[in-house]
């Protein structure tokens, strides 16, 4: 186990050979305690758990140092048309608003792409159109489409047809569905969200709802 050492210390040597921390104190009669001790050929033989001269950590301290150090993706939110609510979304859940231009990894931005669409149909056509871009490599090199983000055009359930067309989409590529947030239309992003995006929340590391 690191750092954690035996050190065989013999009680006939003097305390110069041994060092002053980590010897096991003696009785009043000055004997040492009968404990930890195996006896060797020249007499008792005391094991001191730990390196001598070195403090133990606490496990709660050895826990703190070896902590693993998560670093939250960070993502670039392009709109597909105008009105796709990037700019909601990158405010709500974090990230970079491209808005309708390609991210410039070499100034800092997220080479990590979410597309983002409304679920009518002249929405659904600018994302299907901008994800043909990167299936046919033509999209700026070094940008990595990661998912397809569709933001609810209208409340209540979408029409079979969209619906269709949603599910032929998600079948090239992960897609992710935010609902119609009432709030939003007023500028007030600071309330909870619904479960419905509680997988979004995670993939761009926002607290979940």
């Amino acid at each position: 186990m690191q750092g954690i050492e035996g050190v065989a210390m013999r009680a006939n040597e003097s305390p110069a050979v041994r060092g002053s921390e980590g010897v096991r104190p003696r009785g009043r009669d000055g004997s040492l305690p009968r404990g930890n001790e195996q006896h060797g050929p020249d007499g008792p033989e005391i094991w001191i758990r730990g390196a001598v001269g070195e403090p133990e950590r606490s496990p709660q301290r050895y826990e703190e140092e070896h902590q693993p150090v998560v670093r939250v993706r960070q993502f670039s939110w392009i709109a597909t048309h105008g009105g796709a609510g990037s700019s909601t979304l990158a405010t709500v859940f974090g990230g970079h608003d491209a808005g309708r231009d390609w991210p410039r990894p070499d100034r800092g931005e997220p080479a990590s792409v979410l597309l983002v669409g409304r679920t009518h149909a002249a929405g659904l056509d600018a994302v299907s159109h901008t994800l043909d871009i990167f299936r046919r490599g033509d999209a700026p090199p070094g940008l990595d489409l990661d998912a397809i983000v569709l933001v609810a055009d209208a409340p209540g359930r979408l029409p079979r047809q969209l619906t269709q067309r949603i599910k032929v989409i998600n079948s090239v590529i992960d897609v992710y569905r935010v609902p119609w947030m009432p709030a939003w239309r007023t500028g007030d992003l600071t309330g909870p969200l619904p479960r419905e995006v509680a997988a979004l929340a995670r993939l761009t590391g926002r607290t979940a709802p």
